[in-house]
């Protein structure tokens, strides 16, 4: 079975793809190489390069592959810089979805899993969140993933035989054993690990916090384990089970910046000590979800450490480096 896999150049698309041919699927990669890396995709992978905002080269790809449901993963995915791109965010992550629902429509594919985000959430007042957790985005980008749900919502009142879930997660980290890594320059990963390989101290945003260790505790999952749900839930509906309108894909614990900080000097093998700033405005003490529906219905389950998650995201990142 073929499933159409957007974004599927992509840091988190490219782990996504690995896990389809791991479990035995298809996966077809759409990606118009805005941020996608042919690299991370197997050479033996069909690759259309295209945008989701082309309704016609997305309903021709589903068509001419027979795919069975599509994982949409493509778009603008920096919440900070919505805030200045309100409008670029928005056609990528809004008229891009629209476009590929319609080609969906077009092309009598059922089946889509929408990989969304706990930026949903806003700052909660309660930790952990659950996926009864009220809508309150903070930032355009948030906002365009509340639509993007309701999209998907909106299908099943008018196509009988749709299925689909809206996954949500925060902080995604780690690396594969295939290259693929996280190139954003926003991740606390990426900006710690460029200010080590400049020969500077990291920063940590306030110590004074109501935690264990006066830092902010943060929801961290590795990439393989968010990729690993995401083909469980497209087996579901080739299965026809029926799934939740949402599920978290969280720790349910979390991991202080401090925690991150001692991980990082051991497995990169920099001695150094953080300077630690004041705070941020905005940053809540704690934000993690409870990741306890996905781990019942989507075999979802932390199976990496934080020491594997640096340790990956280091020799990924030096890999990088290297070439």
């Amino acid at each position: 079975m073929a499933w159409l896999v957007t974004g599927g150049a992509g840091y988190i698309g490219s782990h996504v793809v690995h896990e389809f041919l791991r479990a035995g699927l298809t996966p077809i990669v759409l990606d118009d190489f805005s941020t996608g890396r042919r690299e991370f995709v197997p050479s033996d992978v069909t690759v259309i390069e295209a945008s989701i905002l082309d309704r016609d080269a997305v309903r021709r790809a589903l068509e001419e592959y027979e795919c069975t449901g599509v994982v949409s993963l493509a778009g603008y995915k920096y919440a900070g810089e919505s805030v200045k791109y309100p409008l670029h965010t928005y056609e990528q992550n809004v008229t891009g979805i629209v476009a590929l629902l319609g080609a969906m429509q077009d092309a009598g594919v059922h089946n889509y899993v929408f990989s969304s985000s706990a930026s949903v959430y806003g700052t909660p007042k309660e930790v952990p969140v659950t996926e009864e957790t009220p809508y309150s985005p903070e930032s355009p980008y948030g906002e365009t993933k509340v639509i993007g749900e309701l999209l998907a919502r909106d299908m099943a009142k008018i196509d009988p035989q749709w299925r689909y879930t809206n996954l949500r997660y925060f902080n995604v980290v780690g690396a594969g054993d295939f290259g693929a890594y996280d190139a954003s320059p926003y991740s606390l990963f990426s900006i710690t690990f460029n200010r080590l390989l400049a020969g500077k101290n990291p920063t940590i945003f306030g110590g004074d916090y109501p935690t264990p260790d006066g830092t902010c505790i943060r929801d961290y999952i590795h990439v393989s384990d968010l990729a690993y749900s995401h083909v469980a839930a497209a087996k579901a509906m080739d299965a026809g089970v029926d799934l939740l309108d949402a599920y978290n894909l969280g720790s349910g614990d979390g991991s202080s910046v401090a925690d991150i900080m001692r991980e990082m000097k051991e497995h990169t093998g920099i001695d150094f000590e953080p300077e630690i700033v004041g705070r941020r405005p905005g940053d809540p003490a704690a934000v993690v979800a409870d990741g306890t529906l996905a781990a019942r219905d989507l075999e979802w389950e932390m199976r990496h450490s934080m020491a594997d998650m640096v340790r990956s995201a280091w020799d990924a990142k030096r890999a990088a480096e290297s070439l």
